[in-house]
């Protein structure tokens, strides 16, 4: 009989998107549904709730704590994906984003619209919601589901928990009153529970109560148990490493991220078709406005935060700019890096283009004219974008951390930089730069590139071994 999971995430890329845990939570259940039943769940945000066709009320959830009662519903997607859908207009039936309003400020109910997202999910998971199924495994996401694992056990559920971190810096911290109002025993308040330095976290939640954690990369899981990257956590994390219980599984990329096919691009272009790939590079020109040029096109597709380095590309414009570069942006993100790269473009409007917002076409149509991408992050757990842009023929430029180290091959799909610091990030951009002088040199790193496998195949065998492992216990 195959395996029944319970996917549980705060984004998925069909209906609602911040980052890329949206394209994971996309396309890891897909590639896995061959393996097992899948389902996944979604809180009802307004902008999800608008895009459903046809939703089947299934059950409810009581109200618990100060934590309003909830529907839940059930949908699929174009293609046949499972969805269940946490229905509570008081909570989630709002403008914004999934986390913020339309300023960038935090909702400040997320104690409670995640906890009662949480919990709605560990209900539904025991089989008290929807009469015709309940799951095996669940697998939560991140600080936003965090604490499905906390509510599986303070319920007395046993139903077996997995939880992914795809960004330890992100931990959903609140007062210790939230445990009042989102139903938690006062028991739970402590350090081998959900207290962070006189906080609730939630993270800690799944980190404390699942069964197993994984992350996003090799180099990542190793990171998160060092003072370094562990975020306060690190303690906590080794003992759940050396206990066989943390196992990196690094993401993977969808098939739509072929340049040979992808109907985005402005001409679809292989491996060796320079000529071709050129298109792409004069239509990104036009489109950021800049004027034509034989230097090399620099790409920087991100949210616009401080762990993506974006101070560190700043520092670096002017010295790129002067050498012959030009740098298109694509993202959006804190308020003053949005503003110091617009100034930054209206200095050098010729050579620098940005455009706040992210536009999944264009974004590919960049990574398919861009020379060089741009990823010189503090941290990095995984990185999609890097995959990407090798998948469409743009060298990345990383800081060797992360998935990052783990999917680029320096000086042969890409470069790597040792320290986060704009120093040592020029020099992989110098080394960008005599490359690009070199046609043959270039051209065979696009081809070594291009040719890379970033197939979800592997991750999806090593998640159903874990998926097994958990639910039967040796």
């Amino acid at each position: 009989m195959s395996i029944r999971v319970l996917f549980v995430t705060p984004e998925l890329e069909d209906y609602v998107r911040v980052g890329g845990l949206a394209s994971v939570s996309a396309a890891l259940p897909r590639a896995m549904r061959s393996r097992v039943d899948v389902r996944l769940m979604l809180p009802g945000y307004r902008a999800v709730l608008r895009q459903l066709d046809r939703l089947e009320i299934v059950g409810a959830c009581e109200p618990l704590g100060e934590m309003p009662a909830c529907l839940i519903g059930r949908t699929a997607t174009a293609d046949g994906l499972a969805v269940y859908v946490v229905i509570c207009p008081e909570l989630y039936d709002r403008e914004g984003t999934p986390y913020g309003d339309a300023n960038g400020s935090d909702w400040i109910d997320n104690d409670l619209r995640f906890a009662r997202f949480g919990s709605a999910a560990a209900f539904l998971a025991a089989g008290f919601v929807d009469p015709s199924w309940s799951a095996d495994v669940v697998h939560a996401n991140d600080w936003q589901s965090g604490l499905v694992p906390a509510y599986l056990a303070w319920h007395k559920l046993r139903v077996p928990s997995l939880l992914t971190i795809h960004n330890l810096a992100y931990q959903g911290l609140f007062p210790r009153e939230t445990l009042r109002r989102i139903g938690a025993p006062d028991s739970s308040f402590h350090i081998e529970g959900v207290e962070f330095y006189d906080k609730v976290s939630f993270l800690k939640g799944g980190l404390v109560y699942s069964d197993h954690l994984t992350t996003v990369s090799a180099t990542y899981a190793r990171e998160i148990t060092t003072a370094q990257f562990g975020c306060g956590l690190d303690g906590l994390l080794k003992k759940r490493a050396n206990a066989d219980q943390l196992t990196g599984i690094l993401n993977g990329i969808d098939e739509s991220w072929d340049p040979r096919v992808c109907p985005e691009l402005a001409t679809p272009f292989g491996a060796g078709d320079w000529r071709q790939r050129q298109d792409n590079t004069r239509h990104v020109r036009k489109q950021f406005n800049l004027a034509l040029s034989r230097g090399p096109l620099f790409a920087l597709v991100a949210r616009l935060v401080h762990q993506k380095g974006v101070d560190f590309v700043l520092d670096a414009a002017e010295t790129i700019v002067a050498a012959g570069g030009q740098i298109v942006v694509m993202g959006r993100g804190e308020p003053r890096f949005e503003r110091a790269l617009q100034e930054a473009q209206s200095r050098r409007p010729q050579s620098i283009g940005v455009a706040i917002g992210f536009e999944d076409a264009e974004a590919r149509r960049i990574f398919a004219g861009s020379d060089f991408t741009l990823m010189p992050s503090r941290f990095e757990p995984c990185g999609l974008s890097q995959m990407y842009a090798q998948r469409f023929g743009s060298l990345p430029i990383g800081h060797k951390t992360g998935g990052l180290a783990d999917t680029i091959v320096d000086g042969r799909t890409g470069f790597l930089f040792a320290e986060p610091s704009t120093q040592s990030f020029l020099g992989a951009v110098c080394r960008a730069f005599a490359t690009f002088g070199r046609k043959r040199r270039i051209n065979a790193m696009r081809t070594d590139a291009m040719a890379s496998s970033f197939a979800w195949r592997d991750s999806v065998a090593t998640y159903h071994g874990l998926y097994r492992q958990v639910r039967s216990p040796a």
